[in-house]
């Protein structure tokens, strides 16, 4: 299909003609008329953000008093009946064991390993190591003003 190419010089441009329709008009057939754009009214209600804060949760931790004796229940439900005498020697390198003995002291003391720590933990003494230190749920402020200061140093905790 051939069609039948003129071109024209106009005042100010340069108009081609195809089959005898100018260009605009042949490339206007392939656009898409465009639908006007009705905007529905919406009506706005404004609430107030309820920001709530959660509480803080408590870092302290005080080691239990039979900590040795859970430590070693706890090592003959991961590792079985069988652990030899030395039970703090045994090593934690199954990573599977490892997770399954430190999620389960977890839930029991309510303190776990953080992440940072969880390399460190390659002896069941390590472990033992980690848990028996406690732990303060308070800031250095905090100590500060609860220490007998000077009488001309004075903290202001509200200001």
């Amino acid at each position: 299909m051939a069609a039948l190419w003129v071109a024209g010089v106009g005042r100010k441009s340069l108009t081609v003609v195809a089959s005898g329709a100018p260009r605009r008009e042949f490339w206007s057939r392939l656009r898409k008329e465009k639908q006007p754009v009705v905007a529905e009214t919406v009506e706005e209600v404004k609430k107030e953000p309820i920001l709530v804060c959660p509480p803080l949760r408590s870092q302290a931790y005080i080691p239990p008093k039979d900590l040795q004796s859970r430590l070693e229940s706890h090592v003959k439900e991961v590792f079985g009946s069988s652990v030899p005498t030395s039970w703090q020697e045994i090593s934690l390198e199954d990573v599977h064991m490892k997770f399954s003995f430190l999620a389960r002291l977890a839930d029991d003391l309510g303190h776990a390993v953080p992440n940072s720590r969880l390399h460190q933990m390659c002896r069941v003494r390590d472990v033992l190591d980690f848990y028996t230190v406690p732990v303060q749920d308070r800031s250095k402020f905090d100590e500060l003003i609860a220490s007998n200061l000077p009488p001309n140093l004075k903290i202001t905790w509200g200001y």
